[in-house]
């Protein structure tokens, strides 16, 4: 019998109602497998709902339909029943650590309150538990006794990440966990990601608009457009041969440190805005700004079907032998 997937996504939709009586799509009908032991990655444009569609699995965000499995079971249902059992299996890692720390607490307290919550052991324990987080995230425990304010931002996501760590998730959602840090210390994040992920066995998905990051790091990757997925698929195949017209200008914005590719490099420059998530476009949602459109695209919404790189993307013109090329 077949391992189950560590999260299953099913037809998920998130809508906001707005005062002038609209809904946002958030994220509107997404159908997503991530496998035990990968690492994930979920890009595309600010607003696209790749926040939404992360702190909804996590079940920060309540979902306007559809489902969420964790390894088998449904999300809603476990979180109901036994939440902490829940809170044990999957962890978030936010995207501004000082705002998800109390700032009246020093680090020893934040990483112990926690295990505090889930009744872990005698105090000796947990102290012993608390070196082990540090270890894991490479902190002296000479941060011990500091407010989160006194820490650089790089200690302070370290923290963050070994306050997730805490009670043994087998599961890590990080939102945006990079965007503010400085690019050197982003760096040494990304190594730390990569080690835990190997260490310990973690699920890690992690939303982020840095590209090359996501080719190095992630096993397979998930492009959003307007609160749908535009193209799933192995990391560096899906990079290296985007079947999707979206995935291919986001990739051509990526910057190359060979010079001579960076200087002769294709960048491909999308005309207007994103539509409104409130007033999405008629089939193809990517229709209005695709340069390769026609009659088609606006009229019938594309499915996710088999793409050269062996993955999946929404477009019509995105088969097993052919894929849209942006001239």
């Amino acid at each position: 019998m077949s391992e189950k997937p560590a999260i299953e996504v099913k037809d998920l939709k998130v809508h906001f109602a707005t005062r002038a009586g609209t809904s946002v799509r958030a994220v509107d009908g997404i159908d997503l497998v991530i496998p035990n032991g990968s690492f994930h990655g979920i890009v595309g444009e600010s607003g696209c709902g790749k926040t939404t569609l992360a702190r909804t699995i996590v079940g920060l965000q309540k979902e306007t339909a559809g489902q969420v499995v964790i390894g088998g079971r449904d999300r809603a249902e476990w979180m109901k029943s036994d939440r902490k059992s829940f809170s044990r299996k999957v962890q978030f890692v936010f995207q501004d650590p000082l705002g998800s720390m109390s700032r009246r607490q020093n680090i020893y307290q934040t990483l112990e309150e926690p295990l505090l919550i889930h009744g872990f052991g005698s105090a000796e324990k947990r102290r012993n538990r608390i070196q082990e987080l540090l270890d894991l995230v490479a902190l002296s425990s000479t941060v011990l006794d500091r407010l989160p304010r006194s820490l650089s931002g790089g200690q302070r996501q370290r923290v963050s990440i070994a306050r997730a760590l805490a009670l043994n998730p087998s599961i890590l959602v990080c939102d945006e966990p990079l965007s503010a840090l400085d690019v050197s210390i982003r760096a040494q994040i990304v190594n730390l990601f990569t080690s835990l992920q190997k260490r310990l066995g973690l699920t890690i998905v992690i939303v982020a608009h840095d590209l090359a990051v996501v080719r190095e790091v992630c096993s397979d990757v998930t492009v959003m457009y307007l609160g749908r997925v535009a193209e799933e698929g192995i990391t560096r195949p899906l990079f290296r041969e985007p079947a999707h017209p979206y995935s291919q200008a986001l990739l051509s914005a990526v910057p190359s440190a060979n010079p001579l590719i960076e200087t002769t490099r294709k960048r491909i420059i999308l005309p207007g805005d994103p539509p409104s998530p409130s007033n999405p476009p008629s089939g193809c949602r990517f229709h209005t700004r695709c340069p390769v459109a026609f009659e088609k695209c606006g009229a019938e919404v594309p499915s996710l079907r088999e793409a050269p790189h062996g993955g999946k993307a929404a477009c019509h013109l995105a088969t097993s032998n052919k894929r849209p090329i942006v001239d």
